[in-house]
């Protein structure tokens, strides 16, 4: 289900340079948490996450900023960006991950086409941030599809990175 090569060379990179990872998750329900779990050693590297489904809870937990995350129903590359600063500071970590958007479409929002956004921080900069795309599936499969992604993407983010 989980791209385990992805999972166990991010694990590398973060185990030697001696960096922590937090997640903050809303369209994956935990997904990217449950796969970075499962690399051996993930408690030296791994801070921990959590998965905020509302807008009170990421306001409330992540700090999102209320006035545009109601303008856009939570979704958006800004909403992204603090989601990922944010959990890596509410877990003192040196790298955050996170992820919004839909799974399944929704005719009164409009939300005819799934698309999620993801965004990659360190030491409360976002480094990267952009919009993934999926095929109408079943919500599980669209949920591993961003969770693979995301993870994919973020260890081309931590090669790319230089300190």
């Amino acid at each position: 289900m989980y791209k385990e090569h992805v999972i166990d060379s991010i694990k590398d990179v973060l185990i030697a340079k001696r960096k922590t990872l937090a997640i903050a998750e809303s369209v994956t329900a935990g997904h990217i948490q449950a796969a970075v779990s499962l690399a051996t050693k993930a408690t030296s590297f791994f801070q921990g996450g959590l998965t905020a489904y509302n807008l009170n809870e990421k306001t409330r937990l992540l700090h999102v900023d209320v006035v545009h995350a109601m303008s856009c129903n939570c979704v958006s590359e800004k909403v992204a960006g603090e989601m990922a600063v944010n959990v890596a500071k509410l877990f003192q970590s040196d790298w955050g991950i996170s992820i919004t958007g839909y799974a399944t479409p929704v005719p009164d929002l409009g939300v005819n086409n799934l698309f999620a956004y993801w965004a990659a921080s360190h030491q409360g900069k976002v480094i990267k941030a952009a919009v993934l795309t999926a095929e109408k599936d079943q919500p599980l499969n669209v949920q591993v599809f961003y969770a693979n992604e995301v993870l994919k993407s973020f260890l081309q983010v931590l090669n790319d990175f230089t300190e």
